[in-house]
């Protein structure tokens, strides 16, 4: 999904879609460790996803606690 499809989901849709994610990715080691993954490519496709999702949340962390700052 593209950075700006993240920016227009709620906090709690994005909450979710991490864990979603992160669940997602544990499962996919998984099955590539035993030799049954039927799209491998799809582990980089979930770990470039969840770093997005936790870059959205940072941002948005950050800009909740410098608007309270000035």
């Amino acid at each position: 999904m593209k950075p700006a499809k993240w920016r227009d989901l709620s906090d709690d849709e994005i909450d979710q879609k991490a864990r979603e994610l992160s669940e997602e990715i544990f499962n996919l080691r998984f099955q590539l460790s035993m030799g049954v993954a039927k799209n491998p490519s799809r582990l980089r496709e979930a770990r470039r996803d969840l770093a997005r999702a936790r870059t959205i949340q940072r941002e948005r962390q950050l800009a909740a606690d410098s608007g309270g700052r000035r």
